[in-house]
């Protein structure tokens, strides 16, 4: 029933992590419990699709289509994007647990549900923004990035070929938006051919790299190291090594920051690192990690004046928080990691509102009426993973 917790939710509302062992466990046993909560808030009670917000917001409007089409109508399921943090919710969960009934969950209600969004009118086929019976909509490199690089841990966990020919496919879509103008890269959006986004060209040297460790086919590694290098090129900025947001065709660069863009390059130099052990990139990611963390971790949280919290909205940190695990992989060094467990920690303790849910941002000095479900959905992950992480 909506806005009834489970017992388990209430139990574990507000957790210490000490003990490693029981870290571990009510880490996981959260990010179960909330899987399951935001299953039954965000039901849209049609075939496995959710809610954008709840609660419901009925100004929601479908406000990006394909170009054309631009017409605002009601709302009535979440786009693409934050549907997406469901698939890696659950992934990360399996991929910890090993437990079948994540594997089960993701066949039988995630990706049937997913799949309603996938478009093989328009070639090549891939994921559009909102799910098809509602009509043409606009298709999305970075959107489709993040959903191929789920298969691609899925396949890895499972050896389940059509997560990886999934994963395939949708490389062949994300890469037909890379041509020659500006010496390389991709779009951001199909039918708004107008920048080149981080957003699409960091996960996807990240999706590249992956396909690569699971085929060893030559062509995705050559085609990671060729995305890294244009992004880096036209991209970061040479005084901080991080990530500016977009380059436009005629070549003004929007020099906007976000986490997760510049989280998505420390992951791409720390995943080239492991494969070619050239020391450049080590060299890149370590860089990109400390300013990272100079530049991001610079809100008061609201409760806590004495703790520093991660400006960005909470998925963007999220995606950021895969870099920096990327990183420790390699150097073993758990001082981001350890600043973003104080924040997710914080986050649960103090941010959630009447229906347990949290908004985007972590510090609590804002507020939203209608949670997003990406807010939420992401969280799912990040317990997964610190789950199985031994992080003081």
């Amino acid at each position: 029933m909506k806005n009834i917790f489970t017992l388990t939710f209430l139990l574990i509302s507000f957790f210490s992590l000490e003990a490693k062992n029981d870290n571990n466990k009510k880490a996981l046993i959260f990010a179960d419990s909330l899987l399951y909560h935001i299953i039954d808030v965000y039901s849209a009670n049609d075939n496995n699709l959710l809610l954008e917000t709840y609660p419901k917001n009925s100004n929601q409007k479908i406000s990006y289509l394909a170009q054309g089409t631009e017409k605002k109508v009601s709302q009535p399921v979440s786009f693409l994007w934050p549907y997406s943090g469901m698939l890696s919710g659950v992934t990360n969960l399996y991929i910890v647990t090993s437990n079948k009934k994540y594997l089960d969950l993701l066949k039988k209600n995630i990706l049937p549900g997913l799949e309603q969004y996938w478009d093989n009118n328009r070639e090549p086929a891939c994921y559009q923004s909102f799910p098809t019976k509602y009509g043409e909509h606009g298709r999305y490199y970075d959107d489709n990035v993040w959903i191929a690089l789920d298969y691609c841990d899925l396949y890895s966990k499972t050896k389940d070929k059509d997560f990886l020919n999934k994963a395939v496919q949708l490389y062949n879509y994300i890469f037909s938006g890379w041509d020659n103008r500006l010496g390389g890269g991709i779009f951001w959006c199909e039918q708004q051919k107008v920048s080149k986004n981080s957003c699409s060209n960091a996960p996807a040297t990240v999706l590249c790299a992956k396909l690569f460790q699971l085929t060893k086919n030559d062509k995705y590694l050559e085609q990671a190291k060729a995305t890294y290098q244009w992004t880096k090129n036209n991209l970061l900025d040479p005084s901080d090594y991080l990530v500016w947001d977009n380059i436009k065709l005629n070549g003004t660069i929007d020099k906007t920051k976000f986490s997760y863009n510049s989280g998505q390059m420390l992951n791409a130099a720390a995943i080239l690192y492991k494969i070619t052990k050239e020391e450049d990139y080590l060299f890149d990611a370590k860089k990109m990690a400390a300013n990272i963390e100079k530049h991001f971790r610079t809100k008061t949280a609201k409760n806590n004046p004495n703790l520093k919290i991660y400006r960005d909205m909470g998925w963007f940190n999220v995606i950021m928080f895969r870099g920096f695990k990327a990183l420790y992989e390699i150097d073993n060094n758990p001082e981001y990691l350890s600043h973003i467990k104080e924040n997710i920690e914080y986050v649960i303790n103090n941010n959630r509102d009447e229906n347990g849910l949290v908004g985007k941002d972590w510090s609590g000095n804002n507020n939203e009426k209608h949670k997003w479900l990406l807010d939420n959905a992401c969280l799912i992950e990040i317990f997964a993973q610190f789950g199985a992480l031994d992080i003081k």
